[in-house]
């Protein structure tokens, strides 16, 4: 698991996640991870386009992660994930904790909105 981090003049953090979001691909990112969404206000986008699987740790990872960040008044959504994680955070009942796009445009103008 690779973790890729940018932060645009817009002022959101962009993370984007590359290869398997399980046990081992979390365990050797989280650290980074969570130090990216710190800060009050933050806003976060996670693109998901190129993980292949995710397991219950990385939904869990995410779900803690947004849940920390909506504590200190930031938002996070997820970006673009491929159809087979789509189904997996379908099945988790994810959808109605993070806000899931399929394209930059909308999920820079979702976690921009109060």
């Amino acid at each position: 698991m690779k973790l890729q981090y940018n932060e645009p003049e817009n002022g959101i953090r962009l993370i984007k996640f590359i290869g398997a979001l399980d046990l081992s691909g979390s365990y050797g990112i989280e650290v980074e991870f969570v130090r990216h969404c710190a800060g009050d206000n933050v806003r976060v986008l996670v693109d998901l386009s190129e993980v292949d699987y995710i397991s219950s740790i990385g939904v869990q990872m995410l779900v803690n992660a947004a849940n920390s960040i909506a504590s200190r008044g930031g938002k996070m959504a997820l970006l673009n994930p491929q159809p087979s994680v789509l189904d997996v955070l379908d099945l988790t009942g994810i959808l109605q904790v993070i806000s899931i796009y399929s394209d930059l445009d909308s999920a820079e103008a979702g976690v921009l909105a109060e």
